[in-house]
């Protein structure tokens, strides 16, 4: 499974390497770390629904994953000008810089949704549901205020 989600993460990168090429380092990395967040996220989702086999091993490698994203310093990836109003190809509403703050609260929220998510993980299938609707729900939270629709 672990080769599988390294497959996958590689895949998504080199898919995504040509029409990122133009985008400040800062908007590709900040879309990096989303697509971990959405690759992991679908994993426990996934065992969630009955999809994929419930492993204690597989649910807390995407869980660890999750919580090592929310490790990355936000304020490095979220530069002054690179929102959607100054750069094609990315969503970052200007908002987000108007109120970093709050900007910051909503990425602790995730924080804390992700690491209750890694103990979940390792508890079993049942566990994994709820603390799921936390971490989307954190998610949320971020993009209903922050995240330009497509």
């Amino acid at each position: 499974m672990k080769k599988l989600i390294t497959t996958a993460v590689l895949m998504a990168g080199l898919a995504t390497a040509a029409t990122a090429q133009d985008l400040p380092a800062e908007v590709k990395a900040r879309q990096g770390q989303f697509r971990i967040m959405a690759l992991n996220l679908g994993v426990l989702g996934g065992i969630a629904k009955g999809a994929i086999e419930y492993d204690a091993a597989t649910a807390s490698a995407a869980a660890d994953s999750l919580v090592g994203v929310s490790m990355v310093h936000q304020p490095t990836l979220f530069k002054e000008g690179t929102d959607s109003m100054s750069v094609d190809g990315t969503r970052a509403m200007p908002e987000i810089w108007d109120n970093m703050d709050d900007f910051g609260t909503k990425w602790e929220a995730y924080k804390t949704a992700a690491a209750e998510m890694q103990t979940a993980a390792a508890t079993g299938k049942d566990a994994i549901g709820p603390a799921l609707g936390k971490l989307g729900g954190s998610c949320k939270g971020c993009h209903d205020t922050y995240r330009a629709p497509e």
